[in-house]
């Protein structure tokens, strides 16, 4: 337990050696390090003066947040950090998801290494402008499985924060697994001190969602972090009508394609409709989705993200949705979702403008 860190072999849920509650609370008992923990002097954890000077060349940190997974969180953090790294501004990305770190991929970074020099560890770069680091990119195979307890997802967070050099940074974006357990309360107690100007939280329209969206909006509040808005992603699925595959059901119940059919009417006997945009809903969002919840809660709320393949087709080839005109829906909706985000904390969109 040298430096304060958390043993391998501890419960889940412990303390840490240097908290006032080590050895004592509830999380201890069983635990082969309970006396040791009890009867050790306690102090300052000499690490967070590291995490402090090493976060001193970031200007900005936000996390991105869920309630539940499946909503979308990684994607809108990794175009988060694209569009910011299109403004010109030096942007990290972190990806603290310990067991399933997508971020990799979601940026094009798969079968890239960390590399070391003696300034820390060096992130992985997209761009000049923007650096990567998760541990996606220390498995030795991508279907690894990480089973890890608490501890050691904490201990490597802290390593991440203390040992990666990202130099000047205008904006550091953590992506954070779903829930309010270990790695959330591990983020916030390791930044508190260097200043987290909030947090992003992600969810769909839906009811099952939002329930858990409420619990994350109450954590932000225990833990002292401002909610800087809630996204409603696939809000709806939506695309040009000329991308949707046209089916027939048969008489023996089975679906036939009919899409070529479909087109060639529709340019015959109606062209101007090839220029329509079609939504439906996939999610209930009769109980107002996240602008009501917002509204109940008292956060902002930032705007909705419509379902659209083609971001998950950018997602899944690790590009950014920005760089062409392929997600005409998606793209222009996280574009004002970003200049709103930027606008409600009074930061310019032009890097000179950042304080």
């Amino acid at each position: 337990m040298e430096n304060g860190d958390i043993p391998e072999n501890a419960n889940e849920h412990c303390p840490g050696p240097q908290s006032e509650s080590a050895g004592k609370s509830d999380a201890c008992e069983g635990c082969p390090n309970q006396q040791v923990c009890a009867t050790a002097p306690k102090g300052p954890d000499p690490d967070l003066v590291s995490i402090v000077e090493r976060m001193a060349t970031v200007k900005h940190k936000i996390l991105v947040l869920s309630g539940k997974g499946g909503v979308g969180k990684s994607t809108f953090s990794a175009q988060l950090a694209f569009a910011l790294a299109a403004m010109d501004f030096q942007v990290g990305l972190l990806d603290i998801d310990i067991c399933g770190p997508s971020i990799p991929k979601m940026l094009g970074l798969e079968g890239h290494e960390i590399h070391q020099s003696n300034l820390g560890w060096s992130p992985v770069y997209v761009e000049s402008n923007l650096g990567v680091m998760s541990i996606g990119f220390m498995l030795p195979h991508p279907d690894d499985a990480v089973i890890w307890r608490g501890p050691r997802k904490n201990g490597l967070i802290k390593q991440f924060l203390k040992d990666v050099y990202w130099g000047e940074l205008d904006f550091l974006v953590v992506d954070a697994p779903p829930g309010t357990s270990d790695e959330h309360i591990s983020i916030v107690q390791c930044l508190e001190a260097t200043g987290i100007d909030g947090s992003i939280i992600v969810t769909t329209p839906q009811q099952v969602s939002l329930i858990d969206v409420r619990k994350e909006v109450s954590f932000c509040k225990k833990v002292g972090v401002k909610v800087l808005g809630v996204v409603e992603n696939m809000s709806g699925l939506c695309q040009p009508i000329t991308d949707f595959k046209f089916m027939k059901m048969t008489g023996t119940g089975e679906q036939r394609d009919v899409t070529m059919w479909a087109l060639d009417y529709l340019r015959e006997k109606a062209p101007e409709m090839l220029e329509l945009i079609a939504c439906s809903e996939v999610f209930d969002s009769s109980g107002g989705g996240a602008a009501k919840m917002c509204n109940e809660t008292g956060v902002p709320f930032l705007g909705q993200v419509p379902l659209d393949p083609q971001l998950c087709k950018a997602a899944e080839e690790g590009r950014s949705c920005f760089a062409d005109k392929s997600c005409g829906v998606s793209a222009p909706a996280l574009k004002k979702i970003v200049e709103k985000l930027m606008e409600n904390q009074g930061l310019s969109t032009s890097p000179n403008g950042v304080a």
